[in-house]
């Protein structure tokens, strides 16, 4: 029996047609066994590349922070890097293709982090490992026994994990990595408010005050007991290990010049923070040029409100007002919680009209316990909160008129907005607790601009406070990189910055021991939000009157954390097919 020619033409095309399917098929397999692979891996190490600090909690054993540790993980990352260089990332598809090109990217860029020197500072101003594992249990939900027998094995690990970074600290002393001496002063006693006499005031047996009735009564005792002797015997003496060691040999070696410059490297290492934090190829130059062009602009906008207001007197004469009339502070820290709850829940119902999709997750508000304001997103496990923790130890800090700004930036439409609706999306589960600051810090500073959209900021001396809040993070371009790539003091920081904003005087000179201590960190804020502004700019002219804003605002947030060049190119994309 012959074939016609058509017939046999049908075969050869449904043959490549097959071929070209199992090729597909093969690849899409490669690809998701890779990704299964590398979370799992992740999770045994507890250690995620690129996720908030602010959001870490215990799970059983700690993750190893010493160098065998370290060695580990950059070499399976190289393994990783090499195998997935054999998966045809064009057999893929659309979706697993921007899997794909994030994934290379956050391989490539953790397989340079173990280049430099972050192991050598695992404390900042604000934080540390110790208060990050001091506020672990306040993020954690304890609802069952298994969780309450992890919690014993995190604390019984603890003298491991506190002494690997003593290592880490006493290397950085050797080689000259250590922090500025003046940012530093009285930093122990973020060390020593854990150094308690009562173990039942620890905030390491926060846990068993209440437990859950479905655990009896003789194992809620055993449990409080275990947890008791854990916290006498084993971490409080670690923590006055650590105290001594800190006041004794680090501080005594502490640096005496405020840039990262100055130490052995500097210079490479503050690009390379740059790099990481910005996600972009900025220069120190180009970055404090942009940041000095965007004071003079926000300076334009707070002179209006100053007239506006009727106020008499200079640009100084008015900051001077709001850092010392009583009318702008609190002095009742429930007072504080409330107000900030109430903003919440106007901006919750404005919510449907600028965004289509809204996440399931709730947050709460609390008092932070290491001071300072931000947030911590949930575990993802559907049985924990994010939380929005507020300053309400110093109220002095803590204006009224930054209260909307701060808290669209932390809850709504903000990060928790953000890191929420990332976890509920479907993509691959290390995307969904991915952390690029840029892209976080600035969607956050975006949602602080975006609330005057939506109504908010009535009050001018508010919206005085939300350019206020703008100008600062614009200053930040100034300072950071004058303080670390141009030889700034602290003092000439700490004048600047309280010259240009209407922060109050503690938190000026807070923020910059901040930007002392955690280099370039503060860039991403300004960084980032210029870039979606930039997008959203770019929408709206090439698609006129069919610019659908809450359709732009989905499509910044539906693939979660991206690198900016990234995020930039898939906006582009949308862009072409909303206009055809």
């Amino acid at each position: 029996m012959k074939l016609s020619k058509m017939s046999a033409g049908v075969l050869i095309l449904s043959g490549l047609f097959c071929a070209s399917s199992a090729i597909a098929n093969q690849a899409s397999e490669q690809f998701t066994q890779l990704l299964d692979e590398h979370w799992q891996t992740a999770n045994k190490e507890q250690i995620f590349f690129r996720k908030d600090p602010d959001a870490f909690r215990m799970k059983g054993k700690l993750p190893e922070m010493s160098a065998h540790g370290r060695e580990r993980r950059s070499k399976y990352n190289n393994e990783l890097l090499s195998r997935i260089k054999n998966i045809d990332v064009m057999q893929l598809s659309a979706a697993d293709q921007v899997t794909y090109r994030l994934f290379k990217y956050e391989r490539e860029a953790e397989a340079k982090s173990y280049q430099f020197q972050d192991h050598l500072y695992p404390l900042t101003y604000y934080s540390g490992f110790h208060s990050y594992f001091a506020g672990a249990p306040a993020n954690m939900s304890f609802l069952t026994e298994q969780d309450y027998r992890n919690y014993l094995i995190s604390l019984a690990d603890y003298p491991r994990y506190n002494q690997e970074h003593i290592v880490d600290l006493k290397q950085a002393i050797a080689v000259g990595h250590t922090h500025y001496c003046e940012s530093f002063k009285a930093y122990e006693k973020s060390i020593s408010k854990h150094l308690v006499d009562n173990v039942e005031d620890s905030v390491f047996y926060a846990p068993l005050l209440n437990m859950p009735k479905a655990i009896s009564a003789a194992q809620q005792t055993k449990y409080r007991q275990q947890v008791k002797t854990l916290i006498s015997d084993t971490v409080l003496p670690e923590y006055q290990a650590f105290y001594d060691f800190f006041t004794k040999e680090y501080m005594t070696n502490c640096r005496t010049t405020a840039g990262i410059s100055s130490v052995k490297g500097g210079d490479d290492y503050y690009q390379y923070l740059i790099e990481y934090y910005t996600t972009t190829q900025l220069s120190a130059d180009e970055i404090h040029q942009t940041g000095l062009d965007e004071v003079a602009r926000i300076r334009k906008e707070m002179q209006q409100i100053i007239k506006q207001v009727g106020f008499k007197g200079e640009f100084k004469d008015f900051i001077q007002f709001l850092r010392t009339d009583e009318q702008f502070y609190t002095d009742n820290a429930l007072d504080m919680l409330e107000k900030a709850s109430y903003i919440t829940r106007k901006m919750a119902a404005q919510l449907p009209k600028w965004f289509s999709v809204l996440p399931r997750q709730t947050f709460d508000i609390k008092s932070s316990p290491n001071g300072g304001a931000y947030y911590v997103a949930s575990d993802g496990s559907g049985t924990t909160s994010g939380t929005y923790f507020l300053e309400t130890k110093d109220l002095a800090s803590q204006p009224l008129y930054t209260l909307e700004a701060l808290t669209f930036h932390e809850a709504e439409p903000g990060h928790h907005f953000q890191s929420a609706i990332a976890q509920e999306v479907d993509m691959a589960e290390f995307r969904k607790t991915l952390y690029h600051a840029a892209y976080g810090e600035g969607w956050g500073l975006y949602s602080e601009r975006l609330g005057k959209e939506m109504g908010f900021y009535q009050d001018p001396y508010s919206d005085f406070g939300r350019l206020t809040y703008e100008a600062w993070r614009a200053c930040r371009l100034v300072v950071d990189t004058g303080i670390h790539a141009k030889g700034w003091t602290r003092q000439q920081a700490i004048d600047y910055l309280a010259e240009n904003t209407a922060l109050s005087m503690a938190d000026v000179i807070g923020q910059i021991d901040r930007y002392i201590s955690w280099p370039a960190q503060a860039l991403s804020y300004k960084i980032g939000e210029i870039k979606i502004r930039q997008l959203r700019a770019k929408a709206e002219q090439a698609l006129g009157n069919k610019f659908d804003v809450r359709a732009f605002h989905d499509q910044m947030l539906k693939n979660g954390s991206l690198p900016m060049a990234l995020l930039e190119e898939l906006t582009m994309d949308w862009i072409k097919q909303q206009k055809s």
